[in-house]
């Protein structure tokens, strides 16, 4: 085999290896995070029902139960942050500006408006936080 077709072949190799690796890992992270699932709720439900035939009075719900399963109150425990629009509007707007400079240089003028995207995403998240998220965290200091 000439050595050109071995680089080619290692070449195709190391794309199908990066597609299947970059599909696979987070499919088998979910997978495993549901089987987890499944087992604790399925080790509560046993547990309640041992304790319903021996009429014994029903354990507690675990704090946090409810997020994980239909029929829970669906509430995070860990709370949303007030800022948090502030920081993902301007995440997407710099990355947006940075995209439509870097496309600019390295293409013809109308690819750079790509970049207009992110940007209108990150004022979307702005607009929001300056009227919404800013009342809701309490921080807006210029009402009397």
């Amino acid at each position: 085999m000439p050595f050109e077709e071995i680089k080619e072949l290692i070449g195709l190799a190391i794309g199908f290896v990066a597609v299947i690796m970059g599909c696979g890992i987070p499919l088998l992270a979910i997978y495993f995070d549901y089987r987890k699932r499944k087992e604790i709720f399925m080790l509560y439900h046993q547990q309640r029902m041992a304790a319903i035939d021996k009429g014994i009075e029903l354990p507690p719900v675990p704090e946090g139960f409810g997020e994980w399963f239909p029929g829970g109150d669906g509430k995070s425990s860990k709370p949303r942050s007030p800022h948090f629009g502030l920081g993902a509007g301007l995440t997407w707007l710099l990355t947006g500006i940075a995209l439509m400079v870097a496309l600019y240089f390295n293409g013809n003028g109308t690819v750079a408006l790509y970049g207009l995207i992110p940007v209108a995403l990150g004022l979307a998240y702005l607009i929001y936080y300056f009227t919404v998220d800013k009342k809701a965290a309490g921080t807006d200091h210029s009402a009397p």
